[in-house]
């Protein structure tokens, strides 16, 4: 499920953007204003966000600043203005690309669909993960379930981070254990310690534990 959250205080654009981006297969967000935009980003991590340059409350230049304080989420702004320095200045605080308006919502389209293209290639700098109703974010070190927090202890989230990083490729015990517990240089740990940790991190992710799937006389993987 690839999130799109649009700040743009233009309700008929919303309506446009919200129709064809579903169209699309993309879930769609809306806010009409930065602090609501922020609030939302906060919310929901977004896996893409198309940000209006003229907003109230909050304009999309502090916005997009405030947000690369705290994320590398990809970020498409747009802006009735066609002054280059406003351009080149969303550029410069991290945003990904740059419509003016008016826009053909086919070029927006396949600009999303580069921008999150590049983002994949570049190793997914956003480093998160939906699994069900399950995400994680490895970049604030956030596990929310059904958009409730989801308190994992630091070794718990490092085995979880390192079987995600795996991308479905079993792994063996001893090697968890050199992974999340530098096993070198703790010889006394032994493989149990992750069977106890895997039996503690299923209790905790609940109804989504089933992606947690033990692989019989070898290790675990995420599925």
């Amino acid at each position: 499920m690839t999130k799109i959250l649009v700040i743009e205080d233009e309700k008929e654009i919303v309506r446009l953007l919200k129709y064809n981006l579903e169209k699309e297969g993309y879930t769609f967000f809306a806010a009409y204003n930065g602090e609501e935009g922020h609030a939302l980003f906060k919310k929901l991590k977004p896996n893409l966000i198309i940000l209006d340059l003229m907003l109230p409350k909050m304009n999309g230049i502090e916005l997009c600043k405030l947000i690369r304080k705290e994320s590398k989420v990809p970020i498409i702004m747009l802006t009735a203005k066609k002054d280059e320095t406003d351009r080149v200045l969303g550029l410069e605080l991290g945003a990904d690309d740059y419509l003016t308006k008016p826009f053909s919502v086919k070029e927006l389209v396949a600009r999303i669909k580069s921008v999150l293209r590049r983002s994949q290639d570049q190793g997914s700098e956003i480093e998160s993960f939906q699994i069900g109703e399950l995400e994680i974010d490895l970049e604030r070190y956030e596990v929310t379930l059904r958009n409730k927090p989801v308190n994992l202890s630091s070794k718990e989230f490092s085995l979880l981070k390192v079987l995600l990083e795996a991308k479905g490729r079993v792994l063996t015990r001893e090697q968890l254990l050199e992974k999340v517990w530098d096993f070198e240089q703790a010889p006394e740990i032994d493989t149990r310690t992750v069977d106890q940790h895997v039996a503690r991190l299923r209790a905790k992710l609940g109804s989504e534990s089933n992606h947690l799937v033990t692989v019989k006389n070898v290790g675990y993987k995420i599925s």
